[in-house]
C-alpha cells in the first residue's frame, strides 16, 4: 500500500484515494531512499510480503523528495488518478520540476514534435541559451516536428533545437561527450498518424536506456512514456522494467505510474539520477 503525506491539503486528497486504495492505481516507487529532515512531499511506504502485498504488521518507512517546489503537480496527478489528465501531462509537470533555463535536455523519439516543443519552452531563454536534441528514426516525425516548431515558435527558438534522422539508441553518438544533460525523454511505441508496423524495440530501447544512463547528469532524469497495448508493446515493457529495476538505489530513484484495471494504459516511468 501507499499512501502521500504532506500538506493538510495534500493529505486530504491523497490518503482516501491511496491508503485504502479505491482508485486502482499503482504508484511504486522501486528504489527511494531515506532522508531526513522532511521537507515538501513524503511517501510513507510499508514494506511487501513476498507476494507484493502489505503486511499488516510492518513498520511505515519514510521516503522524503527534495525541497524542489510541488507547485500544480499535486492537481495533475489527482486528475491522472480520477482519468482526466493523460500520462504525458503527467511526464511534463515531472520535467518542469527538474528541468531549467539553459538546459540541455533530449527528446530521443520526438514523434509528431509536442514534447520537443513542450522542452524548448523549458529550456530557451532570454540569452538564447538552451538546447534540445531531437531524433526520431522516421522521416515522418522529422518532418512534422519540424513542421510544428516551424509555426509555433520565433527562429532563434527554432535555432536551439537540432532535429536528428537517427535511432535512439545512438544518442550518444550525436550530443557532445562533455554536455551537461538534464533530461531525457521516451515516448516509446509507434508515430501517432503514421505506420503502426514501425514501432520501438525492446533491443534497441535497452540500447537507448544504458546511453542515456551514462549521459543524463546527477540531478537529471530519464522519462519514459511506455505504451504496451500494440503488438510488441509488452515485450518492450518488460525490457524497461528490468532496466529499472537493477539500477542502484544509492544511485537512482525509479518509479512508475500504473493503471491496474487497464492494463493496456501508457505508463509513465521516471529514474532520476542522483
Amino acid at each position: 500500500m501507499l499512501s502521500l503525506r504532506g500538506s493538510s491539503r495534500s493529505s486530504a486528497i491523497f490518503k482516501p484515494l491511496l491508503a485504502f486504495q479505491r482508485k486502482p492505481l499503482l504508484i511504486s516507487p522501486r528504489n527511494l531512499s531515506r532522508s531526513s529532515p522532511r521537507r515538501n512531499l513524503c511517501f510513507s511506504l510499508k514494506p511487501s510480503d513476498r507476494n507484493g502485498l502489505t503486511s499488516a504488521s510492518s513498520t511505515s518507512e519514510t521516503y522524503v523528495l527534495d525541497d524542489t517546489p510541488m507547485s500544480g503537480m499535486e492537481d495533475v496527478l489527482v486528475s491522472y488518478i480520477f482519468g482526466k489528465k493523460r500520462a504525458t501531462e503527467v511526464a511534463h509537470s515531472v520535467w518542469k520540476l527538474v528541468v531549467k533555463k539553459g538546459d540541455t535536455v533530449i527528446d530521443a523519439t520526438c514523434g509528431n514534435g509536442y514534447d520537443t516543443l513542450a522542452l524548448l519552452k523549458m529550456v530557451s531563454d532570454e540569452l538564447g541559451r538552451g538546447c534540445v536534441y531531437a531524433m526520431d528514426i522516421q522521416k515522418d516525425a522529422i518532418v512534422n516536428t519540424n513542421s510544428l516548431l516551424e509555426e509555433s515558435v520565433n527562429a532563434n527558438e527554432r535555432d536551439l533545437v537540432k532535429l536528428l534522422p537517427i535511432c535512439h539508441s545512438e544518442l550518444d553518438k550525436v550530443v557532445p561527450e562533455k554536455a551537461s544533460v538534464r533530461l531525457v525523454a521516451f515516448n516509446l511505441g509507434f508515430l501517432p498518424g503514421g505506420d503502426k508496423a514501425i514501432i520501438t524495440k525492446p533491443e534497441t530501447t535497452l540500447l537507448a536506456l544504458e546511453a542515456a544512463k551514462e549521459t543524463v547528469m546527477p540531478g537529471g532524469l530519464i522519462s519514459l512514456v511506455v505504451y504496451v497495448g500494440h503488438p510488441g508493446g509488452w515485450q518492450e515493457w518488460e525490457t524497461i522494467q528490468a532496466f529499472a529495476s537493477g539500477l542502484p538505489v544509492d544511485e537512482w530513484v525509479c518509479c512508475k505510474f500504473q493503471i491496474l484495471n487497464k492494463p493496456w494504459a501508457p505508463i509513465p516511468v521516471f529514474l532520476f539520477k542522483r
